[in-house]
């Protein structure tokens, strides 16, 4: 077994999900979502399929809203991918995101700092 399979399927399974969300998915809680990537098990009997949201204040309900539409995404792509074993989904809210976006602000204030003290 190929140690790049898991990746090629995690990309196949952005890709697709990705076009699942914006084509055929209409719950508005979903609406909003952007998907950052995705993790497929060693063994291909999981993925989590990472996400953001513009605004975080309604990360609560789009989590409901995909925890709703993971067996529907799981079916859909069972029937493009045609793998023997779909892996199960689950989503999971991408921090990293934030903690970059936390990162440059905190940079921003020591650059500012720094030129105040000159």
């Amino acid at each position: 077994m190929s140690s790049f399979r898991p990746e090629r399927v995690g990309e196949q399974i952005l890709k697709e999900t990705s076009l699942l969300l914006l084509e055929r998915i209409k719950d508005p809680r979903v609406a909003a979502v952007t998907l950052t990537g995705v993790k497929v098990s060693r063994d291909i009997s999981l993925a989590r399929i990472y996400f953001t949201l513009a605004d975080p204040d309604e990360r609560k309900e789009a989590e409901t809203g995909l925890k709703s539409a993971a067996p529907f995404i799981r079916r859909e792509l069972s029937q493009i991918m045609r793998l023997r074993f779909m892996p199960e989904i689950r989503f999971q809210f991408d921090e990293s995101v934030s903690k970059g976006q936390r990162i440059d602000e905190l940079l921003r204030q020591v650059q500012g700092d720094l030129h105040d003290s000159e």
